[in-house]
């Protein structure tokens, strides 16, 4: 049973309420931004909540048991906190989320709804929907070790024979020129066998996507350089000059051990 505070309990009682919900979402990298849909801005627990950025909750459900409860908000994508950029960079994924009912008139009278995460935020042009997952949502999680035909260990973790710090498996680059979307050539800081870094990750070092990373989708030699191929195109401009690391890629085949094979071999 949730506890209400007697003065929100007395309001709530009265013949009228002025009431509105406020969102705290704190995103990976630990910035912290408020929203409200009331029309002005509200500030509590060194938060201030804003007021024009057309959020709005559209949608909410609560569960018994260990069922996962959750709910949506929706909202534009505005200069005034969420950018489409942020969004696409993967910087809203699994960003921690209070929901809070407040009255307006008074903010020190507030109750906390919900604790949660960003789930799936889907957007239409500059408009988004933001899916909002319960803390059940970490019992769907898979955990523990798990046996599979392809490989269940991570490529460089406790149970890899791979050494990441050797720089046979990781390197340093910059961009030479890019190419189609998501595509670049790249001169590379050593020179690697065709495909050692498909299936790897590339994370950003400098240029406008600095601090973000992209799934390799395949590496070869070209013309003295490199051709890299991204799974997904990055938030901003590929542009030359933009530095990054490059970690192999494994296919998690068990029977040759791939990765480790060929280095070896």
């Amino acid at each position: 049973m949730r506890d209400i505070p007697d003065a929100l309990a007395a309001h709530l009682a009265g013949g009228s309420t002025t009431l509105c919900h406020c969102w705290s979402l704190t995103r990976r990298d630990g910035l912290v931004l408020g929203f409200t849909d009331h029309d002005r801005d509200l500030a509590f627990s060194g938060i201030t909540f804003a007021a024009c950025s057309g959020l709005e909750a559209a949608e909410a459900s609560a569960e018994l048991g260990f069922a996962v409860g959750g709910g949506e908000v929706a909202g534009a994508l505005t200069s005034l906190g969420i950018a489409d950029e942020d969004v696409a960079g993967g910087l809203y994924d699994a960003a921690g989320v209070e929901t809070w009912l407040v009255d307006w008139t008074d903010p020190g009278t507030r109750l906390l709804l919900d604790i949660g995460t960003i789930g799936e935020i889907r957007r239409a042009g500059t408009a988004f929907v933001a899916e909002l997952r319960g803390l059940m949502d970490r019992l769907d999680e898979e955990r523990g070790r798990t046996f599979r035909a392809t490989c269940g260990a991570d490529l460089g973790d406790a149970r890899c024979r791979v050494d990441l710090a050797d720089p046979r498996y990781r390197t340093t680059g910059t961009v030479l020129a890019p190419a189609r979307p998501g595509e670049m050539l790249a001169a590379l800081a050593g020179a690697f066998p065709d495909g050692r870094f498909t299936g790897g990750r590339l994370g950003w070092n400098s240029g406008a996507n600095a601090g973000l990373a992209n799934d390799v989708r395949s590496h070869a030699p070209a013309d003295g350089a490199a051709r890299i191929e991204l799974w997904q195109e990055p938030p901003r401009a590929i542009t030359a000059g933009d530095a990054f690391t490059l970690t192999a890629g494994c296919d998690k085949c068990p029977r040759n051990r791939s990765l480790s094979a060929k280095l070896e071999g």
